[in-house]
């Protein structure tokens, strides 16, 4: 296609594959290249963002860092939804529980995102949008990770535009019944609404906000792989 290679993607139009696992880290994407991906080709470097396409159990299958926060996520989903005919992107992420019920490791499958974002406000609606993931995409997860024995939630997340904040509002989202923090969730699902496609968001849980258990960068770049088990086998 004519608007490929893109600014932030260096891959011709066709090397990457229509269904895109993301992760915030570039180093997880190489992971997930090098632990689960048959014949991985690297299709990015730009700005050191890796992206992979190989196989999973003999379907077609690209893994892709996104960045952090809601732009980062914006700009990327938005060029692979829109200049490269992919049709599904799932997140795996992580992200802090603000919710009694998951602890570290635990795994989130966000149905909806709650936002501080004004992502929405790129679209001029005349009103609310409540960004959702696909229901299908989201009830496969669940098998999974019903089949595969892995404690998870699924429901709503807040997702930020800032980290370090001034304010802490978490017990009020807490009180409204939202699981876990994350940055990215919005804008991928907005995007995917705009587009017609399809998107998912599954973080495992890294930190937790009320009880202040933490785990460490390597932990959250190679250890977190239920997520990825559950985010390969909705291929």
């Amino acid at each position: 296609m004519a608007n490929t290679p893109t600014p932030h993607i260096g891959a011709q139009f066709g090397e990457i594959a229509e269904t895109v696992i993301m992760a915030g880290d570039p180093l997880r994407a190489k992971f997930m290249a090098e632990n689960f991906l048959e014949n991985p080709v690297q299709f990015n470097n730009v700005r050191g963002m890796l992206g992979f396409t190989g196989t999973h159990n003999g379907k077609r299958v690209s893994v892709m860092g996104h960045g952090m926060g809601i732009p980062s996520i914006g700009i990327y989903s938005y060029e692979l939804f829109n200049f490269y005919g992919v049709k599904t992107i799932i997140r795996v992420g992580s992200a802090g529980s603000i919710s009694n019920d998951l602890h570290l490791g635990d795994l989130v499958i966000a149905m909806g995102s709650c936002t501080n974002s004004n992502y929405a406000a790129n679209f001029n609606l005349p009103g609310t949008f409540a960004p959702i993931g696909d229901f299908e995409l989201a009830r496969k997860a669940a098998d999974a990770c019903d089949r595969l024995g892995y404690h998870y939630k699924v429901g709503n997340v807040f997702s930020s535009d800032v980290f370090y904040g001034e304010n802490n509002d978490n017990e009020k989202w807490m009180k409204m019944g939202v699981l876990a923090v994350e940055m990215e969730a919005p804008a991928l699902y907005m995007n995917a609404a705009r587009s017609g496609n399809r998107a998912l968001v599954i973080c495992t849980i890294s930190d937790h906000i009320l009880t202040g258990e933490v785990t460490t960068a390597l932990e959250r770049q190679t250890s977190f792989t239920h997520m990825m088990d559950v985010a390969f086998s909705l291929i």
